[in-house]
C-alpha cells in the first residue's frame, strides 16, 4: 500500500490517529540518531532516508535516477514497518538487532529480509530503532553496498 503523497507532512496527515503518532515518533527517534549525509525524503511511498546523489553520483543500481536506499518506514495495511537494508547486508547488524529487540519487546519479532513488522503500535521499539538508524554512515554503507552488488 504505497502512499501518493509528494512530502512528510502529507504523508503523515493521511495517517490515522494512532499510526501518525507512532510514526511521528519512529522519525523522532530515527532522525535524532542518523548519521549525517543521509537525506530524508519520500521514497517509495513511505518516509526514506537515503544517499543523495550529490554524496553518491551512481544512485540506485534498480533505478540510478533514484538516490540509494537506506532506510524508510511506512504505515502499511496491517502493521507499520521498518525496512533497513543495512540489517540485510551486515549479519552482525542483524544479530545485534535480534539480541537487543528480544531484551527489549516481550513479543515475537515479525521480520523479513529488511522489513521489521509491527502490528501493536504500544511495542514499536523507538529508541531501538533510532539506535539502529545510527550504527552505519553513509561511508560505511557505500562502501557495503558496493560490496554487495559485485556479487
Amino acid at each position: 500500500m504505497q502512499s501518493k503523497a509528494t512530502t512528510i507532512k502529507d504523508y503523515l496527515n493521511e495517517l490515522p490517529a494512532d499510526r501518525k503518532t507512532a510514526l511521528i515518533q519512529l522519525r523522532k527517534e530515527i532522525k535524532k540518531n542518523i548519521p549525517k549525509g543521509f537525506q530524508e525524503s519520500i521514497s517509495y511511498g513511505m518516509i526514506g532516508y537515503v544517499v543523495p546523489h550529490s554524496i553518491y553520483p551512481k544512485g540506485y543500481h534498480c533505478n540510478p535516477k533514484l538516490p540509494l536506499p537506506f532506510m524508510g518506514f511506512a504505515s502499511q495495511k496491517h502493521f507499520v514497518a521498518v525496512y533497513s537494508i543495512a540489517v540485510y547486508m551486515m549479519p552482525e547488524l542483524l544479530n545485534w538487532f535480534t539480541k537487543e529487540f528480544a531484551k527489549q519487546v516481550s513479543g515475537k519479532l515479525d521480520m523479513g529480509k529488511s522489513c521489521i513488522r509491527f502490528k501493536k503500535m504500544d511495542q514499536i521499539p523507538f529508541k531501538l530503532i533510532g539506535e539502529l538508524a545510527g550504527k552505519v554512515s553513509t561511508k560505511e554503507f557505500i562502501a557495503l553496498y558496493e560490496k554487495n552488488m559485485k556479487r
